[in-house]
């Protein structure tokens, strides 16, 4: 006979119990049935049911690669690389001070104290393709996994916290598909590497970029305000061209044509606007001004005409026709 004690006699028993509510469930619960009329299998971990493959935010392949990468300069990718490990140590020293309570760590120091070794293994790989394939970098996450020997959940977070601290810009991409189906299907995505500015300050002296002088600061200032006076300046229409370019800046264009439009006929006088536009309001002034001063001299004439009538004896009236 075998002996339980009264914790392993209770655990059995509700496991039984359990067991047996389970069973009563399934076979009250209908099953649904295929075309044969055998059960359909369980949708454990299958395609969501709406159907669809493509993610919030991405962009069809093939339409957006020309503008979103870069051709890096010689020696770039390294340089990005090995700021990626001198960002890891300092987060790592950043995680000790933290846990010692000696340092509050703030929003840029906590995405750097996040970067993990499978963070910069994943980092050296994209650069590696950086420097291989001109800029061009749209690996999945089945080949890093492959060449970093980590697995597709690492993958994701090593890319997310790569991405939050500002080391890589990635975009989702979609592809359209032929045939029956869905029309588009989830593709790899687009990288491309950075070096964030707000890591530059956790950085060796000798890792930063040289300061700018004075007079290129100074230079860009005025180039600055001179590139900001000259779009305060433009119309709405000269605005959104200038600004925004393609399908989106045309309508932007016809669009900004209408309001400076609407802006002149409301500069205007008109019923709709009582208060007199300035420049007619100074016109109406000028020709008033002119008119009393032609009123003025043709009385003043007029006067000096009649006086000299009196005194020469000439009547004012003219003479009748015969």
């Amino acid at each position: 006979m075998t002996a339980f004690t009264l914790g392993e006699a209770s655990a059995r028993v509700l496991a039984r119990a359990g067991e047996g509510a389970r069973a009563r469930r399934s076979e009250n619960m209908p099953h649904r049935r295929c075309s044969d009329g055998m059960p359909h299998p369980r949708r454990a971990g299958g395609v969501h049911r709406t159907g669809a493959p493509v993610l919030r935010d991405s962009i069809e392949a093939g339409t957006f690669e020309d503008l979103f990468f870069a051709v890096p300069a010689p020696g770039e990718p390294d340089r990005l690389l090995r700021a990626c490990r001198r960002a890891l140590d300092a987060g790592r020293r950043l995680r000790r001070e933290a846990r010692a309570g000696t340092r509050t760590l703030t929003a840029t120091e906590r995405a750097i104290a996040a970067l993990t070794a499978g963070a910069v293994r994943v980092y050296e790989e994209i650069c590696t393709l950086a420097r291989l394939n001109q800029g061009r970098v749209f690996p999945s996450y089945d080949w890093l996994a492959e060449a970093t020997g980590l697995g597709r959940a690492t993958i994701a977070r090593a890319l997310h916290a790569l991405d939050r601290v500002g080391f890589l810009v990635r975009q989702r991409r979609f592809t359209r598909v032929e045939g029956e189906g869905p029309r588009y299907r989830q593709t790899s995505n687009a990288y491309r590497v950075l070096l964030p500015a707000r890591v530059l300050a956790y950085l060796p002296r000798w890792m930063r970029p040289a300061p700018l002088p004075d007079d290129q600061i100074q230079h860009e200032a005025e180039r600055k305000e001179g590139h900001d006076a000259m779009l305060a300046a433009l119309s709405c229409r000269d605005l959104a061209a200038v600004t925004v370019g393609g399908l989106l800046g045309k309508a932007l264009a016809r669009l900004g044509a209408r309001i400076d439009g609407r802006e002149t006929d409301v500069a205007c006088e008109s019923h709709d606007d009582p208060q007199p536009h300035m420049d007619s309001f100074n016109k109406e002034n000028q020709c008033r001004f002119h008119g009393q001063n032609n009123f003025e001299k043709t009385k003043s004439t007029d006067q000096t005409s009649l006086a000299y009538m009196a005194r020469t004896g000439v009547s004012a009236t003219p003479p009748h026709a015969p």
